[in-house]
């Protein structure tokens, strides 16, 4: 397959894909209530839209809920585009706006297929990632993985690109840093992933772009951190919602998979333990947080080690407590297109690895979830940004073969 005809076609996926991901929102989910990660990003972006800050106001109601202390990233994102105050579902202009996002998204996974295995997987590739159901869906949800989907993609496309032995090893590394620094203001997940790729830089004797990959990074993180500090009086690197994650997924009650809207007695749990401390932020409360899971690990390692095992089971294998809390529909529609495209992309691997190239930094992205899967905890949403696009680009390699091998 010819070039231009190659992208003719991965232009028309990507059409169709921002069709059907404006039918799906615009059409089909409306009116649907909020979760409380989305009223929570969307009361911070009316508050930074007001200029009151990064803060919650006085009147945003929480429930029985955390109020949880986000990554900046994608309030900041949503402050850009005017919405109703307090609205009730998500507003149609963010999901007009991701819609595009995930429609960029298509034509980055047919890039990094077209690297590894190129044209004809990239072309597959993309018309598979444009009627895949959860990318289908994922912008309809106002959650930052809509946004942290198409910067990690670009991270590692870029990331790809400075390791293949191509010019400009360190401008593109400083630009994969940048954005990496961009993507994790707006999922801190990332900074996972950034030592991983500066170390797999710089195994392959490629110093300086590891270098610049961790200034880049550190340029674009730091004066949040430092804005923290001076704002909590206290080291809080991006945000604290990590002690509260890192709580529930590693609970003697917990299941291995989902938050504490999958588990009602966790959830009660979570109660107690803030009833327990009156008055305190989610600063003051992240320590704590960290202590005390810390400390049930200490009382119970076989338990815990238990429950790693269960985490690492349902990272890969999407049949978790928070998946039964949707329809038999929404389970099907996510289940069945994964149990399809998994095993064709173990196929593909190999037939990558022996002939093609493999996409390094995808797969260092993906072993980023499934590290953070292990720590906290797996959770569908996690999954969808990075694992389920090297899916797709493995089973588009199964599917198209190895066309081309770049030098």
């Amino acid at each position: 397959m010819d070039g231009r005809r190659s992208r003719r076609l991965i232009l028309a996926a990507a059409g169709v894909a921002l069709l059907l991901r404006l039918a799906f929102g615009l059409l089909y989910w409306t009116g649907k209530p909020l979760t409380h990660d989305e009223r929570e990003y969307l009361a911070l972006a009316e508050s930074l839209a007001a200029g009151r800050g990064f803060t919650y106001a006085d009147n945003d109601e929480t429930g029985t809920s955390p109020r949880f202390g986000r990554a900046p990233g994608y309030p900041a994102f949503l402050a850009l585009f005017p919405a109703p105050s307090r609205p009730e579902s998500a507003p149609a202009l963010i999901k007009i706006v991701q819609s595009v996002l995930g429609a960029i998204g298509i034509l980055l996974i047919a890039s990094i297929a077209r690297s590894a295995a190129g044209e004809r997987a990239a072309v597959i590739s993309a018309w598979l990632a444009a009627v895949y159901p959860p990318l289908v869906w994922m912008p309809s949800y106002v959650l930052s993985e809509t946004l942290y989907f198409p910067l990690a993609l670009l991270c590692a496309l870029l990331l790809n690109m400075a390791g293949a032995g191509l010019r400009d090893d360190v401008r593109r590394s400083v630009a994969a840093g940048l954005i990496a620094g961009i993507a994790a203001l707006v999922r801190p997940g990332m900074l996972i992933f950034l030592p991983m790729a500066a170390v797999w830089l710089a195994r392959r004797r490629r110093l300086a772009p590891a270098v610049a990959l961790a200034l880049a990074a550190t340029v674009v993180i730091a004066p949040w951190t430092l804005r923290n500090l001076r704002h909590f009086g206290r080291f809080v690197l991006i945000a604290s919602e990590g002690g509260v994650t890192f709580w529930t997924g590693n609970h003697p009650l917990a299941r291995g998979e989902g938050d504490l809207a999958a588990n009602p007695e966790l959830k009660r749990h979570e109660v107690a333990f803030r009833a327990a401390h009156p008055g305190l932020s989610a600063e003051a409360l992240e320590p704590l947080y960290y202590r005390e899971a810390l400390r049930q690990i200490r009382n119970d390692p076989a338990g815990w080690l238990a429950l790693l095992v269960r985490k690492a089971f349902y990272t890969v294998v999407p049949i978790g407590p928070s998946y039964t809390l949707h329809s038999t529909k929404y389970l099907l529609a996510t289940v069945v297109p994964y149990a399809v495209l998994a095993p064709l992309a173990l196929a593909g691997f190999v037939i990558i690895r022996r002939s093609g190239r493999p996409p390094e930094p995808l797969y260092l992205l993906a072993a980023s979830v499934v590290l953070t899967s292990l720590i906290f905890f797996p959770q569908e949403r996690f999954r969808l940004t990075v694992i389920d696009p090297l899916i797709i680009v493995g089973a588009a390699s199964a599917i198209g073969g190895v066309t081309r091998q770049d030098s």
